[in-house]
C-alpha cells in the first residue's frame, strides 16, 4: 500500500467488506473559500485551464534551467526543523545538494535549542528578534528560500514576517486564515509557492479533479458519497485534500457537507478497518470517495493512499528549485501553487 493508488469500478451490488465501512461519522467543522467551495488552488483564483501543460515554457532557457539545480547557489532555511515534517525536507534537500542553512525558527520552549538533521546542527531560535535574525540571514544568503513546516496558528505571523523582509518562501504549513495569509502576500508582492498539498501526483490528482468538475458540472448528480480519510492522530483537523476532491464532487452534482467526512484517527481503526502498515500509523493519509447511483446499481471509488512523508517533502523540494528558476528569470512576484510546479515540467 506504500505510495499512490488511484482507482474506479463499476458493479451492480456495493461490496461488504469491513475494511471500507462507513460505520460511523466524525463532526468536525470544515474551513471553506470566500465562494463556498474548498480549492487547493488558492483564494480567489481560477480553478484550471481546461489543458495541464507538463512542458518548460519556451522563453525559460537551458542556461536558466541549468542554473537553479541543487547545488548551484539555493539555500533554504527550514522553519519547524524539529517537526517531523521539516527534517524531512532537510533530508530531502541534502539529498538533492540543496544547502541548508543552520538557522530555524521554532516556538518560545524551543529556543536555543540544536536539531541533528543529515549530520547538520541546526539552531533553533523562538519568537524573539526573528526579524532580526531572517534578516541577517538573507543578507548571507541572497538567493535564500524558506521553508515554512511549523503550526497553523503560527502561519499568519511568519507570512507577514517573510512579507516583511522579503525572502521568497514555500508555506507548506496549512491552516490560520488563509485569506489573511493571500492578502499579505499578495500586498509585499514577493515570490511564494503556497499550497495546502505539496504531493505532486496527489496535486495532480487533483487537477484531474478539477478538469473534471469544470468540463462536466453535474455528471454525478443523484449520487451518494461517502468519504473516509485516515491520518496519524495528530492531526485532528479534516484533510484539506479531502475537502479540495469533495469540492470538485460537488460541483460534479454531488449533495455532501463536510461535516460528514469519516476521520479515522484511531490506531487500531486503522490498520484492521483502513489497512494501513503498522510502521506508518504515525505518518500517513489514506483517502477513499466512494460514489452510489441513486438506485445503488453503480459505484465508483476513488482512493489515494500515502505512507511516510517523503512525497511531500520531494515536492517541496521541487517548490523550492521552480521558486528560485522563477527569482532568475525575473518572473512576475506573486503566489504560485503547486500546479503551477506541474506546469513547469522541471520537476526531478
Amino acid at each position: 500500500m506504500n505510495g499512490l493508488m488511484a482507482s474506479s469500478s463499476v458493479f451492480l451490488h456495493r461490496p461488504v467488506d469491513s475494511r471500507l465501512a462507513f460505520a460511523s461519522r466524525t463532526n468536525h467543522n470544515a474551513g471553506k473559500c470566500g465562494n463556498g467551495r474548498v480549492s487547493f488552488m488558492g483564494i480567489g483564483t481560477r480553478r484550471l485551464p481546461v489543458v495541464l501543460s507538463m512542458t518548460a515554457s519556451a522563453d525559460s532557457g537551458d542556461e536558466v534551467v541549468k542554473s537553479v539545480l541543487p547545488g548551484n547557489g539555493i539555500s533554504i532555511m527550514v522553519n519547524g526543523c524539529s517537526g517531523k515534517m521539516g527534517k524531512a525536507v532537510i533530508k530531502a534537500a541534502d539529498s538533492a545538494g540543496v544547502n541548508v542553512v543552520p538557522i530555524s525558527f521554532g516556538s518560545a520552549g524551543e529556543d536555543g535549542q540544536t536539531v541533528e538533521v543529515c549530520g547538520k546542527e541546526i539552531t533553533v531560535h523562538g519568537p524573539a528578534e526573528r526579524e532580526k535574525v531572517l534578516s541577517s540571514v538573507f543578507e548571507k544568503h541572497p538567493e535564500l528560500i524558506v521553508v515554512d513546516y511549523t503550526i497553523p496558528s503560527a502561519v499568519n505571523d511568519n507570512a507577514e514576517l517573510y512579507s516583511k523582509v522579503g525572502v521568497p518562501f514555500v508555506m507548506g504549513t496549512t491552516g490560520g486564515d488563509r485569506d489573511k495569509l493571500y492578502e499579505t502576500v499578495e500586498k509585499a508582492k514577493i515570490y511564494a509557492v503556497i499550497s495546502p498539498q505539496m504531493g505532486k501526483q496527489v496535486v495532480a490528482f487533483l487537477a484531474a479533479m478539477e478538469i473534471m468538475a469544470e468540463q462536466f458540472p453535474g455528471a454525478f448528480s443523484g449520487y451518494s458519497l461517502d468519504v473516509m480519510e485516515s491520518h496519524q492522530a495528530s492531526k485532528l483537523d479534516a484533510s484539506g485534500t479531502a475537502k479540495a476532491v469533495i469540492s470538485c464532487f460537488q460541483d460534479l452534482g454531488v449533495s455532501y457537507d463536510m461535516d460528514q467526512i469519516q476521520l479515522i484517527r484511531d490506531p487500531k481503526q486503522q490498520v484492521e478497518m483502513v489497512g494501513v502498515p503498522e510502521e506508518h500509523i504515525s505518518g500517513h493519509a489514506f483517502h477513499l470517495y466512494h460514489l452510489t447511483s441513486p438506485d445503488e446499481s453503480v459505484s465508483f471509488e476513488f482512493q489515494h493512499n500515502v505512507c511516510g512523508r517523503s512525497i511531500y517533502a520531494e515536492g517541496t523540494v521541487d517548490a523550492v528549485l521552480f521558486l528560485a528558476k522563477k527569482i532568475r528569470l525575473k518572473a512576475d512576484q506573486r503566489i504560485y501553487n503547486m500546479i503551477d510546479v506541474l506546469r513547469e515540467g522541471n520537476m526531478r
